[in-house]
């Protein structure tokens, strides 16, 4: 029975063990042939003597060459000097597929890489980036599970904006115009008043020509929306989650986060409640910190930078300008002119991973508000009206870029390492 490699390191000296996986590293000392087998829990180095083993076995353990496929027996034993203090002292080796001189080797360029995806992601590097994601989202799942919420599925085309036409993926539907979603939020409210609590994990698409570090063509949203919340109680619920995340990520997969090349202990300051900053406070503050901005503009990733370059906690910016915002958003009774949201700072100049709001929630405001932006009640959006028409109520909600919160968690230089096979203005391969 073969046995996973993070089991084989528990074991004692003189365990018997049979293992499976791929050549990660190889060298040859004399009649010593060193194998460094990697699976998806772990490596193992394995010594291959000549004296020790059939002439097969040698043979195999000779060919062998990096991602080489294998499986090798053997008895273990302790040495320092070994990834994880143990070695394999190998009875018996078989390739179970030699295959090709593997192409990646060290110093290679990002764009080399980019070609060869399909086989980088086999590196420790990204093999660890994709463990680490896969337990944020889980541990996105577990708390909004914990809060009662319930999860759905939304369509993916569509034939209405949500964000504004200037970012939509147009595509032809048999010989209709339709769009690939931007995101899942409106169809997310439909479900408030039926099941109130609900939230969409699924892609979303922007047609945006952007080459930073922290912008996709395609990426995963999750959009929660909560009936009865108001705007208080929205961002609330955002730090709560983003805090239960990140200690959950600190308690239980500390020695992943190090693997990752982030410093646990930094991690573990991300404790509510988060500062939080008037928009106006947030233009005066940037100016003052050398930026220039004036009322009225958006926050790029420079001004976030300025904003949260020594923060180690998220920071909120809250009450922006209405005409800067979309259509959904709920002006602010108290403050006219502005609405109530929020966009939330991953600090160290990571820049904005959550945008939340109250949602306009009253029949005559949205119709106002729609006018104003050229949107037409009456033609593809006339299901999302209909909503305001019959029991409508207060509510809120919020989308969080899950490959944003992975670039932050684990302080990645680049978003398109948070992703598997990134889409950006300049790759779709492969």
């Amino acid at each position: 029975m073969f046995k996973h490699i993070s089991d084989v390191l528990k074991d004692k000296e003189g365990e018997r063990v049979s293992i499976r996986g791929w050549v990660y590293r190889e060298r040859t000392s004399g009649n010593i042939r060193f194998l460094v087998i990697r699976d998806a829990t772990g490596v193992l180095q394995c010594a291959v003597k000549k004296d020790k083993v059939d002439e097969k076995s040698w043979k195999d353990a000779a060919d062998a060459y990096i991602e080489s496929s294998i499986e090798v027996t053997g008895t273990t034993k302790i040495d320092k000097r070994a990834p994880g203090g143990l070695e394999l002292q190998v009875e018996r080796v078989a390739l179970v597929n030699r295959g090709e001189p593997f192409p990646i080797s060290k110093d290679l360029s990002d764009e080399f890489l980019l070609d060869v995806r399909h086989l980088w992601l086999r590196s420790q590097k990204m093999t660890n980036i994709m463990k680490a994601r896969h337990h944020i989202v889980n541990y996105l799942r577990e708390f909004f599970d914990k809060e009662g919420f319930y999860e759905l599925a939304p369509p993916i085309i569509t034939k209405s904006q949500c964000e504004g036409g200037a970012t939509l993926f147009e595509m032809d539907y048999f010989g209709e115009k339709a769009y690939l979603t931007q995101s899942s939020q409106l169809y997310a409210e439909v479900f408030i008043f039926g099941l109130e609590k609900v939230y969409v994990l699924a892609p979303s698409f922007r047609a945006e020509k952007s080459r930073t570090v922290r912008h996709l063509a395609e990426y995963w949203h999750l959009e929660p929306e909560m009936a009865w919340y108001d705007q208080t109680m929205n961002m609330a619920l955002q730090e709560n989650m983003i805090e239960y995340v990140v200690q959950k990520m600190v308690k239980e997969h500390s020695e992943l986060l190090e693997a990752c090349g982030r410093n646990p202990a930094e991690l573990k300051k991300v404790r509510t409640p988060f500062p939080r900053m008037d928009y106006e406070d947030a233009i005066a503050r940037v100016n003052e910190l050398g930026g220039k901005m004036e009322y009225g503009q958006d926050f790029g990733a420079d001004e976030e930078a300025i904003l949260t370059k020594e923060l180690d906690i998220p920071l909120f910016v809250h009450h922006f300008p209405k005409e800067i915002k979309a259509f959904y958003m709920r002006e602010d009774p108290k403050k006219p002119g502005t609405v109530l949201n929020d966009d939330l700072l991953a600090p160290r100049g990571h820049g904005e991973i959550i945008g939340g709001s109250e949602r306009i929630w009253e029949l005559d405001e949205l119709l106002t508000r729609m006018k104003e932006f050229g949107l037409d009640p009456n033609g593809e959006m006339k299901w999302y009206v209909d909503l305001r028409r019959y029991g409508s109520v207060p509510h809120s909600g919020f989308g969080l870029g899950i490959e944003r919160l992975t670039k932050w968690i684990l302080n990645l230089d680049h978003i398109r390492d948070a992703i598997p096979f990134p889409r950006t203005i300049t790759r779709c391969y492969p």
